[in-house]
């Protein structure tokens, strides 16, 4: 017996639950990709995802997820053989790392904790001991999906600052873009990256980059550039070459729509909707832990990340809640990932999510706990209810 109907809700860091008006956008003719219409679409997008990033710099749509991504700002800026510092906080760094490293160049990790954020004071010794500037990029998540880490991306620009030191920092935005505070010019930040499928609330399947004037120089010079990522090639003159050949119109469509409904929202009400939704999310966890089995991965509390949350489970296997949430509820929790597979199940409250969304998913985890016999305080999902009566006012 189960007590789910209708379609599942996917509380997983990615893709996330679409808002209607989005999947509707796409329900429509294509466009002649050379017409006006086309121009003017691809024009305001590009206009929109700068104004996202913060920057003044430039921004390249990708028809790629955000390993694809990746690959765009590796190529576009560093050579065979250049040194990439990744500053590990989770897996993603580590993933880009890997991707730089496949494509020739050499890799140093900055070792750190799954359990932690990046600390900026690390990152201020090793360049300052980088005398000969071997460093030519620095890489680093602003929110770590595997781990739930927020990393303080403003503290870590200044720090590179203090230094001196001439590499490029490239910054990857997937799980933080649209609803997070991101600050590219500002920060510090050269290059920054994000996906579609997240707080962008797009399909997957679109890749953003945005660059500033100096990455743009070390560009010129770069040796792993290949047509398809090529920035200059996406600057050409011809309309289809921002596409690197047919643009991918009903992705376009779906796009132009969910950043419309951030702008109806205000990006700040948007950074607000997030934190508060989020910090139910802990209030409830933090109750959950008080049975000496599930707890929160990160361990500082202003560490934890405003689109997911990652909870460890101590002697109990999450794989067993998460399918009775999705075969009996219908809710789709994260699964633990990397050092965490087998250890974690992760919520997410991230793009399209309100308080009916994290609630239900609240209130499903409750239950599957309760029908599991996995030992937690109780009243959690109450502990969040209470949170949001008290800090959304009347």
């Amino acid at each position: 017996m189960t007590v789910r109907a209708g379609r599942e809700f996917l509380a997983i860091p990615g893709p996330t639950t679409m808002p209607d008006e989005v999947l509707q956008a796409m329900h429509r003719p294509a466009l002649d990709i050379y017409s006006d219409q086309m121009v003017q679409l691809t024009e305001s997008l590009l206009a929109d995802l700068s104004k996202l990033f913060a920057t003044r710099g430039k921004s390249y749509i990708y028809i790629a997820n955000g390993h694809g991504a990746w690959e765009a700002t590796l190529s576009n800026v560093l050579s065979r053989g250049d040194k990439v510092l990744v500053l590990e906080s989770g897996r993603f760094a580590i993933g880009w790392g890997q991707a730089a490293a496949a494509m020739g160049a050499e890799v140093e990790v900055l070792k750190g904790d799954w359990r932690r954020a990046i600390r900026a004071s690390e990152v201020e010794a090793r360049l300052k001991q980088d005398n000969d500037h071997s460093i030519k990029a620095i890489v680093a998540v602003q929110v770590d999906t595997a781990s739930g880490a927020y990393n303080d991306i403003e503290a870590i620009g200044k720090a590179i600052k203090s230094t001196g030191h001439p590499a490029l920092f490239m910054v990857d935005t997937v799980a933080s873009l649209g609803c997070m505070p991101f600050e590219m010019d500002k920060w510090g930040i050269d290059v920054a990256m994000c996906g579609s499928q997240k707080g962008l609330m797009t399909p997957p399947g679109l890749g953003f980059v945005a660059a500033n004037d100096r990455a743009r120089e070390v560009h010129k010079k770069a040796n792993l550039r290949t047509p398809y990522w090529d920035w200059t090639e996406r600057e050409g003159s011809e309309h289809y070459r921002k596409y690197a050949g047919t643009a991918p119109v009903h992705l376009l469509f779906a796009l132009r729509k969910a950043i419309d409904m951030l702008h109806v929202e205000g990006l700040e009400n948007a950074y607000l909707r997030h934190r508060l939704l989020a910090e139910a999310v802990r209030r409830a966890v933090a109750v959950w832990s008080e049975g000496q089995v599930l707890g929160f991965n990160i361990a500082e509390a202003n560490e934890r990340s405003n689109t997911v949350t990652t909870v460890t489970m101590n002697g109990h296997d999450p794989l067993a809640l998460q399918r009775y949430c999705k075969e009996k509820c219908g809710v789709v929790l994260g699964t633990g990932i990397g050092d965490l597979s087998g250890q974690a199940f992760r919520i997410a409250h991230m793009g399209h999510v309100n308080a009916p969304m994290i609630l239900g998913t609240l209130g499903v985890v409750e239950v599957g706990l309760n029908a599991l016999g996995i030992p937690h305080g109780k009243g959690g999902t109450e502990a969040a209810i209470e949170y949001l009566g008290e800090n959304v006012g009347a």
